[in-house]
């Protein structure tokens, strides 16, 4: 709601009165849809690709969503890379029984580990966690030092976005409700993400995917000054009313989104609900892209959502 007031004012002291076209891709969608909030007379156009929220979600709402895509991107990398089960497998249990710490300082748990999963929601991350489990070891009892500086910079928030990780939770937050670390409560109604559970019997161990829980603050050197905000900002009551469903139900600005199938950061059947709501809403509900179409598609998501809107 800030962000839109901010564009507004930057806006009217660049156009006036005249509106403007904005394209919002993943939290930036959820931006455009407080727009059409709170400012629809400043939108002449908008677009959105992979971002229509939960309007009505709560936090609660959108990981238990959010928790059962992971499991099946799980389950399709583990169909295309069958040799990485015992890998992730050997990973677990190597760290349930050693002390490794990773360059800057923190120490590599279980936990973390499987944090590795957030890679699979872009068009190559499969490809990348591929890669990375190919040789954990390298032939060593240890883990590798290359192993532990890849994962490092695949785990670290902190070097160009510490403020993704303390705000990400709160994205979801309005009305009277906190969020209370709902990722980490969400994820005790999910007992198939217990790596330590997996690797005492026969399944997979599962990687999680884009959830921020309480002990990376406390496991991450570079994040631990932000510890209290974190907590604050989770136990915080109440928040601001992100998005007025009446004043989207009588939406008049036009509007075109991409709904990627198997999105792994924003829910499809959310984002569909919110599609119906929003009056005029033409939606694309694609499989051919993940959630970064429109950066890895060279072009093409764009083009096609500028062809819905403008055919002639």
């Amino acid at each position: 709601d800030s962000i839109v007031r901010d564009a507004e004012t930057i806006r009217r002291a660049l156009l006036g009165d005249v509106p403007w076209t904005v394209l919002g891709q993943s939290f930036g969608g959820f931006c455009t849809v407080t727009y059409l909030s709170l400012a629809p007379e400043g939108l002449r156009e908008a677009f959105v690709t992979g971002g229509l929220p939960g309007v009505s979600a709560i936090a609660d709402d959108v990981y238990r969503a959010l928790y059962g895509t992971v499991a099946a991107k799980n389950a399709a990398h583990y169909g295309r890379h069958p040799e990485d089960v015992e890998r992730a497998r050997a990973v677990v249990r190597h760290l349930r029984d050693h002390e490794e710490r990773l360059p800057n300082g923190r120490p590599l748990t279980v936990e973390a580990f499987q944090a590795l999963g957030n890679l699979l929601g872009s068009g190559t991350g499969s490809q990348e966690l591929h890669y990375l489990l190919e040789s954990p070891f390298a032939d060593r009892a240890e883990l590798s030092d290359a192993f532990l500086l890849q994962v490092d910079t695949h785990l670290s928030w902190a070097s160009a976005n510490p403020l993704y990780s303390v705000l990400h939770e709160a994205t979801y937050a309005q009305d009277d409700r906190s969020t209370s670390w709902s990722a980490q409560r969400v994820r005790a109604e999910h007992p198939e993400f217990d790596a330590h559970t997996a690797v005492d019997g026969d399944a997979p161990v599962l990687f999680t995917g884009e959830m921020i829980y309480p002990w990376m603050f406390t496991n991450d050197p570079l994040l631990s000054s932000f510890q209290d905000v974190a907590h604050q900002l989770a136990n915080r009551s109440p928040w601001p009313r992100l998005y007025d469903v009446d004043r989207l139900r009588a939406n008049t600005v036009p509007v075109t989104a991409a709904v990627y199938a198997n999105d792994m950061y924003v829910d499809r059947d959310l984002s569909l609900h919110t599609a119906h709501t929003i009056r005029g809403l033409r939606p694309w509900v694609t499989e051919d892209y993940e959630h970064d179409g429109l950066r890895a598609s060279n072009g093409e998501v764009l083009d096609h959502l500028l062809t819905i809107a403008h055919p002639d």
